[in-house]
């Protein structure tokens, strides 16, 4: 290792999707607004609840009990029609093409079908172990997901390094055990990660665990 570069030693990364792999932001703007204004709602406090966060815990926080299941439906029709216009995030193919199976997992909030349809838009990979907003009975912060993504690649949580754009998942990731907790842009540092990046072009996968740049890494 040289001095430009600090490592971060696991044998698994679980990796959020959105924010992270996946640049989403203008299909959920998009979804989230139509839902809202179909509604009756103002978009903007929508808006503010839904990143990282299971749709149906956003919807229940705005419409009534009654109401949630449609509104659940309605948002998932509406979240996978903008899909296609999801693209990859800086560094995220050439940093899964450089990991063998088995080694990483995709941990996300949103449902199966969702989740697949932004991976698809992206050209990126499907792994072995996607954890899914329908896998789990609590969302993030809840570790339930990180947790069970450890388990299924095999490897106990302290051998695994998260890699998060959303304070509520590096929670999750935290109270679920991890080694480190790699924060990417702006909205990964309000979670106090371990190490913050911008992109994942400040990582590479070594066989022993991640590289992180220096240049490219603020603590």
């Amino acid at each position: 290792m040289n001095d430009e570069q600090t490592q971060l030693a696991c044998a698994g990364v679980l990796f959020d999707s959105d924010g992270v792999l996946v640049d989403s932001d203008a299909s959920v703007v998009s979804a989230w607004t139509r839902w809202a204004c179909e509604s009756g709602l103002h978009p903007g406090p929508v808006l503010a609840s839904v990143h990282g966060r299971p749709a149906a815990d956003s919807v229940a926080a705005f419409l009534s009990p009654e109401a949630v299941a449609e509104g659940v439906a309605r948002i998932g029709r509406y979240e996978v029609e903008e899909a296609a216009q999801v693209r990859a995030l800086p560094g995220a193919g050439d940093l899964l093409a450089s990991m063998p199976l088995g080694s990483w997992a995709v941990v996300t909030s949103a449902t199966h079908e969702l989740a697949r349809a932004r991976l698809r838009a992206a050209r990126l990979p499907i792994p072995d172990v996607l954890v899914t907003a329908d896998d789990v009975a609590r969302g993030k912060p809840d570790p339930e997901g990180y947790a069970t993504a450890a388990r299924r690649l095999g490897l106990p949580p302290a051998q695994t390094v998260v890699v998060e754009d959303a304070a509520n998942g590096i929670q999750a990731a935290r109270a679920a055990g991890v080694r480190y907790a790699i924060g990417v842009g702006e909205r990964g540092r309000a979670g106090n990660p371990d190490v913050l990046i911008a992109d994942l072009r400040a990582l590479r996968w070594t066989g022993e665990g991640l590289a992180v740049e220096r240049t490219a890494r603020r603590v």
